[in-house]
C-alpha cells in the first residue's frame, strides 16, 4: 500500500516498488511481520533515464545510515527492503540521491543531489466481532421465562461455537408490544449480543500462526457467525415442521442479522483523515499518541511523552 501525499497515483507502485518525489513525503504501509516493498531512490521520471555515478545515502526513522543493517535489504542501484517489518521500524526513511549530468560539448560535469523521503507506517488487518440481532415472539413481556429463554439461548450458543475459541458477550433483550394489523397486540423478544473471536485459549491458537494472526481469528470469527446463522435457520424449520405444540417463545422468521464490528490490537488505531489509503487498516499509533486497548483510535496523551511509535501507553 502506498500513497503520495496529497494526491494518489498508480504511478508510484509497481513491481513490489514504491517511486519516491521530490515534491513530497510518500506513505507506505507496510503489514506487521511482513517485508516492506522495494523503496526507490528516484522518481518515476527519473527511473526511465541514464544516470551517471549514482550514490545512494539511506537514513532510517533513528536517524543513523541504514547501509549495513540486518533488518535491511539495500540494493547496488538504490532500492531499499525493509525485512520483518515491526512497530518500532515506522517513521520517516530518507534518500539523498548524488548524480552528475555531463555537458555533451564541453564534458563540464555537474553534481545533481536529490532528496526523497518515505513515510512508512506498520499496519494489521482489523480484529472482526459481529453484532447479532434476533427477535422471538413471546406471549407476554412480563413473563419471568424470557431473561432464563435468552440465558439458555446464550449457553447454547457458546457450546456451539465454542470449538472456534470464540464465545457470546453483550448479550442483551429488550421486550416490546407490537400493534399489527392482521393479528392484534403482539409481544417480541429483540435479543442483540456479539460473536467475539477472543474466547479463553485464543492466544494458543494465535501462538501455533503468530505472523498472521488477525487472519485466522477473523476467519474464526467469521465461521462462528455464519455457524450461528446456520443455527437460526434449522431452529426455524424445526419449529415448522417437528415441534406440534407451540412454545412459548418462538423464533421470528428471517430476523437473524449480523453487522461486522471492528476493532485494532493495542498501539493500532484506524484514522481515516491521515490515512486515506489505508483506512480500513488498523494503523501503527504515531508518536504523541497511544491506545491501551481494542479501541479502533489512538488517543493522544496529555502531554506527548510516548515519542515512539506503536505506544501502548503515554509512559
Amino acid at each position: 500500500r502506498a500513497e503520495p501525499k496529497g494526491e494518489q497515483s498508480i504511478d508510484f507502485i509497481g513491481k513490489n516498488e514504491v517511486y519516491g518525489d521530490t515534491r513530497h513525503e510518500v506513505n507506505v504501509y507496510v503489514k506487521v511481520f511482513t517485508n516492506s516493498p522495494f523503496l526507490v531512490c528516484m522518481d518515476l521520471a527519473l527511473s526511465q533515464e541514464r544516470i551517471i555515478d549514482p550514490s545512494y545515502l539511506w537514513i532510517g526513522p533513528d536517524g543513523r545510515d541504514l547501509e549495513g543493517q540486518r533488518y535491511v535489504n539495500l540494493t547496488e542501484t538504490g532500492k531499499l527492503m525493509v525485512m520483518g517489518f515491526r512497530e518500532w521500524m515506522s517513521g520517516a526513511y530518507t534518500c539523498t540521491l548524488s548524480h552528475k549530468i555531463v555537458e555533451t560539448t564541453t564534458q563540464e560535469e555537474t553534481e545533481v543531489v536529490e532528496a526523497y523521503k518515505f513515510m512508512v507506517y506498520a499496519y494489521r488487518e482489523a480484529d472482526h466481532a459481529y453484532q447479532v440481532s434476533v427477535r422471538f415472539s413471546t406471549m407476554h413481556c412480563k413473563l419471568k421465562t424470557n431473561g432464563l429463554f435468552v440465558e439458555k439461548l446464550t449457553e447454547i450458543l457458546n457450546s456451539t461455537i465454542s470449538y472456534l475459541t470464540c464465545h457470546i458477550t453483550e448479550s442483551s433483550y429488550k421486550c416490546h408490544s407490537i400493534m399489527t394489523p392482521k393479528n392484534g397486540l403482539q409481544y417480541e423478544l429483540f435479543v442483540n449480543f456479539l460473536v467475539n473471536p477472543f474466547a479463553p485459549g485464543w492466544e494458543e491458537v494465535c501462538h501455533k500462526v503468530p505472523y498472521d494472526c488477525e487472519d485466522v481469528t477473523n476467519r474464526r470469527a467469521q465461521q462462528a457467525a455464519e455457524r450461528i446463522g446456520k443455527f437460526f435457520h434449522q431452529l426455524s424449520q424445526i419449529l415448522k415442521h417437528e415441534i406440534h405444540t407451540v412454545p412459548s417463545v418462538q423464533y421470528v422468521d428471517n430476523s437473524f442479522s449480523t453487522t461486522p464490528i471492528d476493532s485494532c490490537r493495542p498501539g493500532f488505531g484506524k484514522n481515516h483523515h491521515t490515512h486515506q489509503n489505508c483506512a480500513s487498516c488498523c494503523v501503527v499509533c504515531g508518536p504523541g499518541t497511544y491506545s491501551p486497548n481494542y479501541e479502533v483510535t489512538c488517543r493522544t496523551c496529555a502531554r506527548p511523552q510516548a515519542r515512539m511509535y506503536g505506544a501502548k501507553s503515554c509512559y
